[in-house]
């Protein structure tokens, strides 16, 4: 009985990828709750509601629902089994027999069934952020990966329509229900957030490359995009891209929050020149650099929460 229920914890743990999920996610969360726990009014007992409800829906969203229909499409293409998998090419459950690719498709369903039955109840006794929020969630995970749509197969649009979206919805969700308005300081938290996540998932785009063209339908990334349009070299510009758009954010912090746009402008700086340096050809060390921008990501995330 203990050894089952220690290969199912195990078996969640590899489809959640809770590393990426805590980074991004998580990290979000916390860096829109942080100004609130630090220096609002609120007691902590409504705060602390406030987070538990939105790390559970942003946890099981990205971190259960998106990874399943992920897994699924992309099994169904043939772009996991061919990538390299250090850190990309899924989270494995269906290459390592744990579970069927017509199973994981079941439960995604049921999945999304339930969650859209929530978002409907939760609008009828008049939760509607919360409902929103769930909503953006859902679209954000289904539009991503299963057709008609699938836009994690164009380049560009998966990034700014899906994953954007759910991001920094994650990011203004606190504040907005704590408080029944959205500060700046949180729009700021939010975008940047949400560009570190773009750009970390582009880098992780970039061993998959030859996999994801040799799809079927081809896997048409950001990263295959610029490989194939300018040459292996800008496998990397889209990263690049997102960086630079996060480093601009510096203008928007402006001195009003000096110390944080000084810590932005310095993970920036750090994350474009690990850029410049990476072999894209050298699976090892991308992977070696994604971990490190996942330390990163969190850093930026906490930072942006202590100084506002």
């Amino acid at each position: 009985m203990k050894q089952a229920v220690l290969k199912h914890i195990k078996n969640t743990w590899m489809l959640m990828r809770f590393i990426a999920v805590a980074s991004s996610s998580v990290t979000t969360i916390v860096s829109a709750m942080l100004p609130l726990f630090l220096y609002g009014h609120i007691s902590n007992e409504k705060l602390l509601i406030i987070f538990l409800l939105l790390l559970f829906g942003g946890v099981f969203i990205h971190g259960v629902l998106t990874h399943i229909l992920n897994d699924h499409t992309d099994h169904l293409s043939g772009t996991d089994q061919n990538s390299p998998a250090i850190l990309s090419g899924g989270s494995r459950v269906i290459q390592d027999g744990i579970i069927s690719a017509e199973n994981l498709w079941r439960l995604g369903k049921l999945l999304i069934a339930a969650i859209s039955i929530g978002i409907v109840f939760l609008s009828v006794f008049g939760f509607y952020k919360v409902a929103l929020l769930l909503a953006i969630g859902l679209w954000s995970a289904w539009s991503y990966s299963l057709p008609p749509l699938q836009l994690s197969y164009k380049p560009f649009v998966g990034e700014w329509l899906s994953m954007f979206p759910a991001v920094f919805a994650l990011g203004i969700g606190g504040p907005w229900i704590a408080l029944g308005t959205i500060p700046e300081w949180a729009l700021q938290n939010a975008a940047i957030n949400a560009f570190f996540c773009n750009a970390w998932v582009m880098v992780h785009h970039i061993p998959d490359r030859d996999a994801d063209r040799a799809a079927s339908p081809k896997k048409f990334t950001s990263v295959v995009w610029a490989a194939d349009r300018f040459g292996l070299s800008f496998a990397k510009f889209p990263a690049l891209l997102y960086f630079g758009m996060m480093a601009c954010c510096v203008l928007w912090l402006g001195t009003d929050r000096f110390w944080a746009a000084i810590g932005l402008i310095t993970i920036s700086i750090i994350a474009i020149g690990m850029l410049f340096k990476m072999k894209v050809d050298d699976h090892e060390q991308v992977s070696n650099y994604e971990k490190l921008l996942l330390l990163m990501a969190m850093v930026t995330g906490i930072g942006l929460g202590i100084f506002i």
